[in-house]
């Protein structure tokens, strides 16, 4: 079966993120350790409820701010939030460039309003992307299936045309329960040869 459609997940197959770059910038404005501020916010489940779409961005910087007891403008926040981004991609533009122009090409992410919009600013390679399927705007994230299900819609494809990366293993057993080619991400090599397999290619 020919692929005709390419998915990738956003965070830790194309751009990496440390999240200790954020929390180091959190821990200076609150005076809580750096180490100590994720087990914090876990317990609130403000961020899976932003990455959902179930509280908009200034009410989500209000309710952390508070929790962890410092005071910022919203500016500032979404700068520190968005910190945790590094520079260098981890797949090269040329090849999501290459691949775009032959294949439908989706990015199938759990993201929220605030990194996205900082995203598409800072990382040109997302400009070659057809659709975005987004956890934020489907209200569900991944592995739920409402989120594979708005993809698969998004494709124009069946399922087993469909090929789909992501760095978390059940993201990538959830892919494959609604009939989507999916392997579990390692490296920008690994995935070229995984493509490569498949018949997907591009010009270098």
């Amino acid at each position: 079966m020919a692929i005709k459609t390419v998915m990738f997940d956003l965070g830790k197959v194309i751009v990496p993120f440390d999240f200790k770059r954020g929390y180091e910038r959190m821990s200076e404005l609150s005076g809580i350790p750096a180490a100590e501020i994720p087990g914090r916010i876990a317990p609130t489940g403000l961020v899976n409820l932003f990455e959902s779409g179930g509280i908009e961005p200034h009410k989500f910087v209000r309710e952390i701010s508070s929790h962890l007891n410092f005071k910022t403008s919203y500016e500032t926040f979404c700068e520190i939030w968005s910190s945790i981004f590094l520079p260098e991609t981890l797949i090269p533009e040329a090849m999501v460039e290459g691949i775009a122009q032959n294949y439908r090409l989706l990015l199938l992410s759990n993201t929220n309003a605030i990194h996205f919009e900082m995203l598409r600013r800072s990382y040109p390679i997302l400009r070659h992307f057809h659709s975005y399927v987004l956890s934020f705007e489907v209200g569900a994230m991944k592995p739920l299936p409402a989120i594979y299900r708005r993809a698969l819609e998004l494709a124009e494809c069946r399922p087993e045309e469909c090929f789909f990366t992501d760095d978390i293993g059940a993201n990538v057993e959830a892919a494959r329960a609604h009939g989507i080619d999916a392997v579990q991400f390692e490296s920008a090599a690994q995935i070229e040869a995984e493509l490569r397999q498949r018949g997907v290619t591009w010009q270098r």
